[in-house]
């Protein structure tokens, strides 16, 4: 019996063991995470409810141009308090209000009362000190004065690529762009001191002290260069008063590694008077290089033509006739400008970027590869550049229920298909690099307290020959260099580039009476050290065109970086004469 009895009590035994086991390994697993993972917090925790706490705050990391410039750095500041507890003592609290505002140059009678006033907390007097003024107010040791240390942040380049540096909020957390992106490098780690405190809040002399140093912040290098970035800035904002337009970017890379060297976008952020409430921050502070999609226009031939080099399907002496008109799928698609021009070699469709030459090599391209390509190039996927808020870009291919026909042939030159303008100058930048795809990069190194990591060139795939790459780039220094007067012509050195001109697009269509004007190029030709796009959207004024517009900026922006870089001139015969002095 006894056996028996023993037997039908065996499984509370182990039910009441599994608990008190489980409850064993709670509690351990609860001392794990109090005194080993979250230690420091509750040792910050006690010493402020047990002694009093300061948090030394982190420095935060630079941001620095390609050449080691400082755009943005941090510079240790005071925050100056009262002491609402210690001004309870009326007589000493006027004492130090009059030593507090002769310092800071106040009136006495106000900063009493206001301290006297305060109910809760800790008043706050003045922020970011200068660091040597307070060091000298500390000195003077005025009753109920505290003194928190803090941080400015400055931007010694003034107003430069705010968009793409960002901005630093109250709180120390980056709001947008690389200060943003990369808070959690840039932000470093606070310390914090403690000292035993008598009823008052004073320091106790030889009482036991600790702390935790903080950690400074680390540093992000950027391929910006702060010079060409200055150039295209100053550039885009007179263009967009020249032509009376709504907005623009340029993008300035190196073709062969992918490293943006300038990026710029206006209306933009002016970091020397940021205002955190203005309803318009939002489309300010928005890097529209990478965030907004428009269709590309006649720049897209470029690639078009490509597709059909580098499958074998035409030459640039193959040849079509143009009548002026191009019927697909019951609809007709006309040249830009109306005009039919009898036969035409693959280099005249280009000089004279004709529609019907894009949908007759698109149609000889074939759906299928034409889109294949496409996708080859980038478009419809994010760069992956390493900024927030990137497009992907959008298309419709023959496998989507909406596709039609015509869309292949308006897709030739840049109509119904979008992209951002850094897809479209990564894409168009395989031609100066043997038909290379690489990653555009904006970092190229981060420095922290423990590590540091170098960015360099990611090639992403091969798109097209090297053979096909160099003709195309042959084929665009034909069409600006080999067409009178071309807008792009720079005074010293051979270009290669396109144009680009297409109608703003609209719910219901397209906008007739806007355009955005485009260029993208590579100077010098025969061995491009930059390649830039420029895309002015809506100009107004009577000039409205690719040529008219966009391609005049490149060659201003294109012979100020060549005389920056010091490159040789490729084409002396077009320098300006120079006049012999008597």
């Amino acid at each position: 019996m006894n056996q028996s009895r023993s037997n039908n009590l065996t499984w509370r035994h182990h039910v009441m063991g599994l608990i008190v086991l489980a409850s064993f390994v709670a509690i351990l697993v609860h001392l794990y995470r109090v005194q080993v993972l979250d230690h420091d917090s509750y040792m910050k925790e006690a010493a402020v409810t047990r002694q009093g706490a300061i948090t030394v705050p982190a420095s935060r990391g630079a941001i620095l141009d390609a050449t080691g410039y400082p755009l943005a750095t941090s510079v240790d500041t005071w925050d100056v308090y009262i002491d609402r507890f210690q001004w309870r003592d009326k007589v000493k609290a006027q004492e130090a209000a009059i030593g507090l505002a002769s310092f800071l140059k106040r009136d006495a009678g106000q900063l009493a009362a206001e301290g006297l006033a305060q109910t809760a907390g800790d008043l706050l007097v003045q922020r970011s000190l200068p660091y040597d003024e307070g060091l000298k107010l500390d000195k003077l040791d005025l009753w109920g004065i505290r003194l928190v240390r803090s941080s400015v942040r400055l931007y010694p380049g003034g107003d430069l690529a705010g968009q793409l540096i960002g901005y630093v909020g109250r709180d120390g957390a980056g709001l947008w762009g690389v200060e943003s992106d990369f808070d959690s490098m840039l932000r470093g780690k606070d310390g914090w001191v403690t000292t035993e405190r008598d009823a008052l809040g004073r320091p106790i002399a030889f009482s036991q002290r600790a702390e935790r140093p903080a950690v400074e912040g680390g540093e992000v290098q950027l391929t910006i260069d702060r010079f060409m970035q200055a150039i295209v800035e100053k550039s885009l904002t007179s263009a967009l008063a020249k032509y009376n337009a709504k907005s623009g970017s340029i993008i300035v890379m190196n073709p062969r590694t992918g490293a943006i060297l300038a990026m710029a976008s206006r209306p933009t952020v002016t970091l020397s008077r940021v205002d955190l409430n203005d309803p318009k921050l939002d489309a300010l502070v928005r890097d529209r290089a990478i965030t907004d999609l428009y269709e590309p226009g006649s720049t897209m031939k470029t690639l078009t033509t490509a597709m059909a080099i580098d499958k074998g399907l035409i030459t640039p002496e193959s040849s079509y006739t143009d009548t002026g008109v191009a019927k697909v799928g019951g609809y007709e698609i006309r040249n830009w400008d109306f005009s039919a021009n009898g036969p035409q070699t693959i280099r005249q469709y280009l000089q004279k970027s004709l529609n019907t030459g894009s949908v007759w090599v698109a149609q000889r391209t074939g759906a299928e590869t034409f889109y294949q390509y496409v996708k080859s190039f980038g478009f419809g996927e994010a760069t992956h550049v390493g900024l927030a808020g990137e497009a992907e870009g959008q298309y419709r291919t023959p496998s989507d229920a909406n596709w039609y026909e015509v869309d292949l042939a308006t897709n030739s030159y840049g109509q119904g298909i979008a992209v951002t303008p850094l897809q479209m100058l990564t894409a168009v930048n395989t031609f100066a690099n043997q038909g290379r795809l690489m990653r555009p990069y904006v970092v190229s190194k981060i420095v922290t307290s423990n590590q540091s990591r170098t960015f360099g060139p990611v090639e992403v795939r091969q798109v097209i020959q090297p053979q096909t790459a160099a003709t195309m780039l042959k084929l665009m220094n034909d069409v600006v260099d080999g067409v009178e007067l071309h807008g792009a012509k720079t005074p010293g050195y051979h270009v290669a580039g396109k144009t680009g001109t297409t109608l703003v697009s609209i719910p219901t269509g397209y906008d007739l009476d806007s355009t955005i004007a485009s260029f993208v190029g590579f100077v010098p030709y025969e061995d491009p050290q930059v390649s830039v796009l420029i895309k002015i959207d809506q100009p107004s004024g009577g000039l409205n065109l690719g040529g008219q517009v966009a391609a005049p900026v490149f060659s201003e922006i294109a012979s100020q970086i060549m005389d920056y870089l010091g490159t040789p001139p490729t084409n002396p015969a077009t320098l300006p004469k120079t006049v012999a002095r008597p």
